[in-house]
């Protein structure tokens, strides 16, 4: 007998209430200074100042600017221009949602999307992993949904939960046409995110707790991504009401 489920409430994705955890080593930029003296953001040209003030308001300043943007080599970069941010930071967002699967059965994959956006500034880098375990269903003996352990085409019939961050095509034997790949913002000059080896594949999907979806080697600008899941039933899938609530982690590095 076929087995059907009522997936309800949390099921998808990146849910409402979903948690973000944005994360880094303690860093700081060092300004050069003796005991006597301090240089405050050393810069050559006409002018500048990083903080001209009154009682009510405050504005960075520039003329004659002659070099803007970021230069690095292997091992150190650097940001160019007189009011340069000399804070590291890594930010985290999330379009949040709470999508109703319905009832599934063997004879087709559910598929559903969510997005977030990441961008850090002044480090080696960033990754985003997973910190949430596959759906799992109510009651007094709660069954998890099988995490695909390497990436994997979506097989209906079998039991399978997992996710990829590309543009799925039904001509590379996705189930549907869901997703898409990852959107540079404004443009692959300033933002490099891209998403991980076993999470970019077209068609091919993989959820394991702890793995690296996504990462950038370098700062970088907004990179939007797009998350896409599949849910596959077997017939001996234990009926039942699942939920799933996506936790990612970001960390950057310095």
């Amino acid at each position: 007998m076929n087995a059907v489920h009522r997936w309800l409430g949390k099921i998808g994705g990146i849910v409402a209430g979903l948690l973000l955890v944005a994360s880094w080593p303690l860093a700081s930029a060092q300004q050069s200074s003796s005991s006597h003296y301090q240089v405050n953001e050393v810069y050559f040209g006409a002018g500048g100042d990083l903080n001209d003030c009154s009682s009510h308001y405050c504005a960075k300043e520039s003329a004659g600017e002659l070099n803007v943007g970021n230069t690095k080599s292997t091992n150190y970069q650097a940001q160019g221009g007189f009011d340069t941010d000399r804070a590291p930071y890594i930010a985290f967002t999330v379009s949040s949602s709470s999508v109703d699967l319905g009832v599934l059965t063997m004879g087709a994959a559910a598929t559903t999307t969510a997005t977030f956006s990441v961008k850090s500034y002044l480090a080696s880098g960033y990754i985003v992993q997973i910190a949430s375990n596959p759906p799992v269903s109510n009651g007094a003996s709660p069954h998890t949904l099988t995490g695909l352990t390497s990436s994997t085409a979506s097989s209906p019939g079998t039991e399978q939960f997992g996710m990829n961050l590309v543009a799925n095509t039904t001509g590379c034997g996705a189930p549907a046409n869901f997703g898409a790949a990852a959107v540079q913002v404004p443009d692959s000059t300033f933002s490099f995110g891209a998403a991980a080896t076993g999470y970019n594949t077209c068609g091919l999907f993989k959820y394991v707790k702890g793995d690296t979806i996504a990462s950038s080697a370098k700062s970088s600008g907004e990179t939007d991504y797009t998350a896409s899941y599949i849910y596959n039933i077997s017939n001996v899938t234990p009926d039942g009401q699942y939920s799933y609530n996506g936790v990612f982690v970001a960390t950057a590095t310095y």
